[in-house]
């Protein structure tokens, strides 16, 4: 019996802007680049469409209705590719039963067979609220998103996925949930500020 090779994954890192139409650009050729190497399963990062807080309802309203720019975008993206595709995070202003959010958003990371079939949501849990010794000084995304309350996995070619986005990072409870549910792996797509990233995010990289 020969042995499987394993399914190649790429985390795919970009540098978003405030351009829409720009960050798709961006991340269109990354995902081209990484069906190219023959990659299975792409990983794009938190934010990658959508990065300034202005701009998360209005993009969100869109997002939920039929008329979605970033997730036809990913759905086309992934079929035509021939690859999964773990979507980052955008904004949705719709919870996962189908009710609409009137002020908020949630901060969802949807997965994408290689049909361009969604076949997995995860909505943030963890919140970024938090004072920060750098130019920003404060981070309150609780005044922008509504915190989501599932734990996620989903079935892919390169085994059960786990699903968090960057703070929920600091919360070992959350990784426990994904491993008794059965994850073989965990992917955290993050837009993790310059001060907290060098402080925190290899060490806790490490711990989960």
């Amino acid at each position: 019996m020969t042995q499987q090779s394993p399914a190649l994954v790429a985390a795919l890192q970009m540098v978003s802007g405030h351009q829409l139409q720009d960050n798709l650009n961006a991340a269109a050729a990354l995902l081209q680049k990484a069906a190219e190497a023959g990659v299975k399963v792409a990983v794009l990062p938190e934010n990658f469409a959508v990065l300034a807080s202005d701009q998360m309802l209005p993009c969100g309203q869109q997002e939920a209705g039929s008329e979605s720019i970033i997730r036809t975008f990913l759905a086309q993206q992934a079929k035509t590719l021939k690859v999964w595709i773990v979507g980052g995070s955008l904004p949705l202003a719709l919870r996962p039963d189908g009710s609409v959010i009137a002020d908020r958003v949630r901060a969802s990371c949807l997965v994408f067979n290689d049909r361009g079939d969604e076949v997995a949501r995860y909505d943030k849990i963890h919140l970024f609220d938090a004072q920060v010794d750098d130019a920003h000084g404060q981070y309150r995304e609780s005044d922008t998103f509504e915190a989501g309350d599932q734990v996620v996995t989903v079935d892919t070619p390169a085994g059960r996925l786990g699903l968090a986005v960057c703070y929920d990072l600091r919360f070992p409870e959350l990784f426990r949930a994904l491993r008794d549910k059965g994850a073989d792996w965990v992917c955290l797509p993050s837009a993790f500020t310059w001060k907290t990233g060098n402080a925190h995010w290899h060490a806790l990289i490490r711990a989960r």
